[in-house]
């Protein structure tokens, strides 16, 4: 996401505690480039939603056999699957 995970650097070039913390150099690259460090593209969190909101249940029947329902989950993408293990969600 367009988090700026070098704040700390940020903060120390600060003058003033009631100036507003200017972004880091890494977090300007990170939103010229709209991709992180290991080249993953950079999600809002509405865009992160979306992307996540592919990921599907999908109810399966056979035609004509009794009792074939079953469901099969989308394969979530390597993005998706980094979200979900840092919610600590299992599909």
């Amino acid at each position: 996401m367009f988090d700026d995970h070098e704040r700390d650097v940020a903060e120390a070039t600060r003058t003033s505690i009631v100036q507003p913390a200017p972004r880091s150099e890494a977090a300007r690259a990170k939103e010229m480039r709209k991709q992180t460090d290991d080249g993953s593209p950079v999600h809002s969190f509405r865009t992160m939603l979306a992307d996540l909101g592919t990921l599907a249940k999908n109810r399966v029947r056979l035609v004509g056999v009794s009792g074939s329902e079953f469901y099969k989950l989308t394969q979530p993408t390597a993005l998706q699957q980094r979200a979900l293990d840092l919610l600590g969600v299992t599909p």
